[in-house]
């Protein structure tokens, strides 16, 4: 079963307190990411990992505070999550060869929209590597993750979120997320059970 691993927004910012954007206890889930990343990656599973790449007066900024702005620290990956094969995929027009994709372990990209399919390759990305199965995780459960999920969901494969490897704003809005997600067909799962 042809699986692709994807690795939401786990960024600096998101990820630790002295982030612009710190989302609460996140900081826990960077192992779990860490090993389904390599775990991925030693299984030849490619890993997509989007990453906001915001512009100093981004759109986003009227709803959320300045966060991952591009070329910052804070928008940087969490060291613990890169692999080291891999390609950077900037939010615009992109001729990047396929042979690229392929050669990759990982390959970011890049958004500056809550929704990971508003960025201008990930669809063809995810359509190059006809995978038969999604596994997601990171961060926000109720943001961004639920966002991919909807996104990933409409190809009808099996779209599976790994719980212990996801971090939330708040407990209920999670709750309502991953719902969501498991009405619309989704599987939620621990890392164990994965990798």
């Amino acid at each position: 079963m042809k699986t692709i691993f994807f690795d939401i927004d786990s960024q600096l910012d998101f990820l630790y307190p002295a982030g612009a954007l710190y989302v609460p206890g996140a900081e826990r889930i960077v192992p779990a990411i860490a090993h389904l990343n390599w775990y991925a990656a030693a299984h030849g599973i490619p890993v997509v990992s989007t990453t906001d790449a915001h512009t100093e007066n981004d759109a986003e900024f009227q709803v959320w505070p300045p966060h991952c702005v591009a070329g910052t620290t804070g928008q940087h990956k969490a060291e613990a999550t890169l692999l080291e094969k891999r390609v950077v995929v900037p939010n615009r027009h992109s001729d990047l060869a396929l042979l690229a994709w392929n050669d990759a372990q990982q390959i970011i990209v890049e958004k500056q929209r809550v929704d990971a399919f508003t960025a201008r390759n990930l669809s063809r990305i995810v359509e190059h590597f006809a995978a038969d199965r999604f596994v997601v995780y990171g961060v926000v459960t109720e943001i961004c993750v639920l966002f991919a999920a909807r996104g990933l969901l409409k190809y009808g494969k099996p779209v599976i979120i790994v719980t212990d490897a996801v971090a939330a704003l708040t407990a209920e809005a999670s709750a309502r997320a991953l719902a969501e997600i498991r009405a619309a067909g989704g599987t939620l799962v621990l890392s164990s059970e994965i990798a």
